[in-house]
């Protein structure tokens, strides 16, 4: 029952508690599994130690804490907070055309990045240098497209193909680095720059062997620490690449650091990470989480965000989670909802009243389980035919089996 699922901090652990949710789903651990019964004071230690601050607890498989919150009461709190930030302008020029507009040229950027990325990545386990011209060409492409509309690259990237993921993760964050780096205003230079070092940031993965980087099963202490090496790999691979800026440096070098000082390898601690390392650690683990792998499904944008949330009391930076909070979106494009009136649609653009009021595409009755005629309507336009519909949260595509590129690309 959801009621005996408590939120605790790890200060509250005792033996005979039962863990049902380390809550940290951004980090590599050596437990078996995240749910797992506590016998002994070396296991909470062990906990303490991998730097969880807060976890789950099933209070009926084991000891309870009268006062901690239900996981009922705290996703209840982090969906008011993530409307309070989402509702929140987004400082960022509005796009200069539509996320329809610009799609067609995203998908060429996107497939130019992807080749990309690939080719490096034999290049580099050949022993060949990168050639800085060849990514500054192909980041240049991805900052016009975004600062066009970031929308349509952004929703490229929820498209994924699990056995090329270390392929499409690192176009994927590149992209989101890209936009989030747009929306705090930075100058086009050092975007271009945080691009580079965003679309390389997992450029050491080349020197991890095969069996452990896509080992389905959990790690071994011995596989993590091996998994661990290749931010250093990262940084010593760019550090010998003519034409690599610092900035560009510490997205790769940094991105797995945490502001508590929990991250690796160097555990850094607040300011001790650069902006840029900490704008990558956010945008790392929200991709990473949102997209399908060999062992688990993705879960959806808007639930990650809810994550990050709640993660940036200890883990990551509050301002900028806020900031990129607002960068994506609450309900991202490309992004399934269930609107008041039990249909299903696919968000097509921000709105004009901002992300909680977008244009979507309604394309199913979720009350009659059936299709129905796709239509567009605009949340922010109470006058339109069915505008004054109001999203209640997010859905899985995969449960109803709507295929969301597909009806995005129908019109």
């Amino acid at each position: 029952m959801e009621q005996n699922i408590k939120k605790v901090n790890v200060s509250q652990l005792r033996p005979g508690m039962y863990v049902h949710d380390l809550n940290c789903g951004w980090m590599d651990h050596p437990f078996l599994a995240n749910r797992f019964q506590i016998n002994d004071l070396d296991t909470i230690k062990r906990i303490t130690e991998m730097g969880v601050k807060e976890l789950y607890i099933d209070t009926g498989k084991g000891a309870d804490v009268g006062s901690a919150q239900t996981r009922e009461e705290v996703i209840a709190d982090l969906q008011q907070r993530l409307q309070r930030v989402g509702a929140e302008p987004s400082a960022a020029a509005p796009p200069k055309v539509t996320a329809r507009e610009e799609r067609v040229y995203a998908e060429r950027v996107e497939r130019e990045a992807s080749r990309l990325v690939t080719s490096i990545m034999q290049d580099v386990r050949l022993g060949k240098q990168i050639e800085a011209e060849r990514v500054n060409h192909v980041v240049d492409g991805m900052v016009s497209s975004i600062f066009r509309n970031p929308h349509a690259l952004m929703s490229l990237g929820r498209i994924r193909e699990m056995d090329k993921y270390t392929f499409e993760h690192s176009v994927s964050v590149g992209v989101l680095m890209i936009s989030f780096a747009k929306e705090l205003g930075l100058e086009r230079s050092v975007i271009q720059e945080i691009g580079v070092g965003a679309l390389l940031h997992d450029i050491g993965k080349i020197k991890t062997p095969d069996n452990i980087l896509n080992k389905p099963g959990k790690l071994t202490d011995d596989e993590f620490a091996i998994m661990r090496q290749h931010v250093v790999y990262s940084r010593e691979v760019l550090e010998q690449t003519n034409g690599i800026s610092a900035t560009a440096l510490a997205v790769a070098a940094q991105h797995h650091e945490r502001y508590d000082g929990s991250g690796y390898p160097l555990k850094l601690k607040g300011d001790e990470i650069s902006r840029y390392g900490q704008m990558a650690a956010i945008v790392d683990v929200y991709d990473a989480i949102s997209a399908d792998r060999c062992y688990r499904k993705g879960e959806e944008p808007t639930i990650v965000l809810r994550r990050l949330l709640e993660w940036s009391k200890f883990h990551f930076n509050e301002a900028l989670v806020h900031q990129f909070i607002r960068c994506v979106g609450i309900y991202p494009v490309g992004t399934l909802v269930r609107l008041e009136s039990g249909r299903l649609a696919i968000v097509l653009e921000e709105g004009e009243k901002g992300p909680l009021f977008p244009q979507v595409r309604v394309v199913y009755d979720a009350n009659k389980r059936q299709f129905i005629t796709p239509r567009d309507i605009d949340l922010s336009n109470p006058t339109a035919r069915s505008g004054d519909d109001r999203i209640i949260n997010c859905e899985s595509a995969e449960k109803y089996g709507i295929k969301v590129p597909v009806f995005m690309d129908s019109h």
